[in-house]
């Protein structure tokens, strides 16, 4: 035989979705914190998405691809009159929940937004759950919803700790597509050989480049991105259900796999070609540690990495707001990955820019005293230019120790410090805050605050005795888990 003839010998499954499907069908999840917290991010989630709604540029992607087309027994898409097919409603909703960048956050080697994943979970358990009714048969619940939402953290988040996807140039979404298509596959009675069929295409599926996050190419995209992947992932995962084959050495085969095509860098930076590593480095098995230690937005509508700025940014504001025009420098001390995604200088083009600058993002409550998704809008930014005045006196130094304590497991800080000075030589004191509000370490003074601020985003898009209904009902452990999916969004559909 010619030593240049191919084996078509084909392989078994690769690990990685194999470990994969085996935590999601057969993984009971037992940790009480990891519910509790799941409860805590389905309301948040939902309340992001409902205050999206208040913006144009959001709703007009929204409905049906073709304008009138009825779906029987179609998944709800909350906060409007929408019923869509499963794919369409998992975009809708995905790009609901990140169109203001006020979702959670996870945040290692990779970061990202696990709750993105709601979109396809929650369009796929309505669409579900209306056709057992219809048949009889009992729907699911909201503790359905929960534990998918616990597993596709968990997905998402192991995955991104050790490995960087965006040193190579992907988007984040990428996880996004892959622990919704493992979730949303189960949800649609896959097994675990089904539940693999179905990561192998969302691993071989074209992949988002990170180019619409970054300067000079920011743009709304970014807000829309999720929504596409986990809507991908639903479409994967009800083909994979239709008996479509899987491509089982998806991410090992040689030359062609996704680890020689799309995990190494080719190119003279030998550092960055040793981060990047050829397979995926997995420090630890699947539980519930990430749904467990997620972040959550809970006081600016801001990329996280420029929560603790925003925090010390209103702090600082009662001693400098009279005194704007006399700062000479303000100086921002931060770590290695705000550096990276958020700093820059320039013009910015649109609100997406503006959420991913965080010079633009101290600038607003330091003059202001606070920060909200209006703030980012081109009127607000047109009309007061003392925004960029501020922006340009501004300079970004790295601590160390933040940056490292920022990629410790028992610590995972996300710290930034600011202080002014003036051109008579005096000084503010450097407000430092290490962790946000929405940190595990400062729970029980976010979770109050959190279930507020559901409760203001439920007020923009219902009238308050439906928002009462809905809240009574959510802040309720045993009534919420026990609802079924498809009457909990009935409550959040507009008729």
């Amino acid at each position: 035989m010619s030593a240049n003839v191919e084996m078509n010998n084909r392989p078994a499954p690769d690990g990685v979705l194999v470990d994969i499907a085996k935590y999601v069908c057969n993984m009971d999840i037992s940790s009480v914190e990891a519910y509790d917290t799941a409860r805590n991010c389905l309301i948040d989630t939902l309340g992001c998405g409902l205050l999206a709604l208040r913006f144009p540029e959001c709703t007009k992607h929204l409905g049906s691809i073709v304008p009138g087309t009825t779906v029987r027994n179609g998944s709800r898409v909350p906060g409007t009159s929408h019923e869509l097919d499963p794919v369409k409603a998992a975009w809708d909703i995905g790009a609901m929940i990140r169109w203001l960048d006020y979702n959670d956050t996870w945040l290692a080697a990779e970061w990202g937004h696990p709750s993105d994943n709601l979109g396809g979970i929650l369009a796929v358990a309505d669409y579900l759950s209306r056709c057992r009714v219809a048949e009889g048969k009992t729907p699911l619940t909201i503790r359905d919803v929960l534990t998918a939402m616990i597993k596709a953290h968990e997905i998402q988040g192991v995955l991104a700790l050790e490995n960087s996807f965006n040193r190579v140039g992907l988007d984040h979404v990428i996880l996004v597509k892959v622990a919704s298509t493992a979730v949303v596959t189960h949800l649609l009675g896959g097994t675990e050989a089904q539940v693999i069929d179905a990561l192998s295409q969302a691993f071989v599926d074209g992949q988002s480049l990170r180019t619409y996050r970054h300067s000079p190419n920011a743009g709304s995209r970014k807000s829309w991105a999720a929504g596409d992947a986990t809507s991908r992932a639903v479409r994967l995962a009800m083909m994979t259900m239709a008996g479509e084959m899987g491509i089982p050495g998806v991410l090992t085969a040689p030359q062609w796999g996704f680890y020689d095509v799309l995990f190494s860098r080719t190119n003279k930076d030998q550092q960055l070609k040793a981060e990047a590593a050829r397979c995926f480095s997995l420090n630890q098995p699947y539980g519930s540690y990430v749904m467990e230690n997620i972040l959550f937005k809970i006081s600016f509508p801001a990329e996280f990495h420029s929560q603790t700025a925003c925090e010390a940014a209103v702090r600082l504001h009662p001693q400098v707001r009279d005194r704007l025009n006399d700062i000479s420098k303000i100086v921002i001390t931060t770590h290695e990955s705000a550096i990276r995604i958020i700093s820059k200088v320039g013009p910015l083009a649109n609100p997406a820019d503006r959420d991913h600058c965080i010079q633009y993002m101290v600038a607003v409550p330091l003059a202001f005293g606070d920060l909200v998704a209006e703030h980012y809008e081109d009127s607000f930014h047109q009309d007061h230019p003392i925004i960029d005045q501020l922006r340009e006196k501004m300079e970004i130094v790295e601590d160390p120790r933040y940056s490292r304590e920022y990629l410790e497991a028992d610590k995972r800080s996300i710290a930034n410090a600011i202080q002014i000075f003036f051109v008579d030589g005096t000084s503010t004191e450097k407000i430092a805050v290490e962790y946000p509000i929405g940190h595990r370490r400062r729970r029980a003074e976010g979770i109050p605050v959190l279930e507020q601020k559901f409760l203001s985003n439920l007020r923009t898009r219902f009238p308050e005795h439906r928002c009462q209904q809905i809240i009574e009902i959510c802040l309720n452990k045993q009534i919420l888990e026990e609802t079924p999916v498809n009457e909990f969004m009935a409550l959040l559909t507009i008729n």
